[in-house]
């Protein structure tokens, strides 16, 4: 994956952002009250090459600084269905389009691979990226698996 939208782009994890993505990721969490759980819930950050040999990790990138990351893995519940996991973006990335222009690049990925259903979970106090799913198609569902989310959405691909 490569793709640019603004003045950032978007391409595949390699092993050497690891830590720079697994960073990020901790500090939006925390910047929003929520806890980094490298051992548990973030495992995937840590360990990207166990986790999404089935899916994708994306970074993106400004001035060759990580300011964000977005993924995807194929799960079991749902119909041939995915997660999407680890949508986030530093606040000087936030408010100019990216979340929703990645968004539409996952969803795209996402069909072109076959899939059917798109699930994620969230939190509440994700007040934005709680909008963005709303309106971009995603439906309230049940069954949160991550203890430090208490919403669960999904949407079916239109094929």
């Amino acid at each position: 994956m490569e793709a640019s939208f603004k003045t950032f782009l978007i391409r595949d994890w390699q092993p050497a952002d690891r830590e720079a993505a697994s960073a990020l990721i901790g500090q939006v969490l925390t910047d929003y009250g929520l806890n980094w759980e490298p051992t548990g819930a973030d495992i995937d950050v840590v360990q990207v090459e166990n986790h999404y040999q089935k899916g994708e990790f994306w970074v993106v990138e400004q001035s060759g600084q990580i300011v964000g990351t977005a993924a995807y893995c194929p799960i079991s519940r749902g119909e041939q269905a995915v997660e999407i996991r680890k949508m986030y973006l530093l606040p000087m990335a936030r408010g100019q389009g990216l979340g929703r222009f990645l968004l539409g690049q996952l969803e795209a990925a996402i069909a072109a691979r076959g899939f059917k259903e798109i699930w994620l979970e969230t939190a509440t106090v994700l007040k934005e990226a709680v909008c963005m799913y709303e309106t971009s198609g995603y439906l309230p569902a049940t069954g949160v698996e991550t203890t430090r989310c208490d919403k669960v959405y999904k949407k079916r691909i239109a094929l």
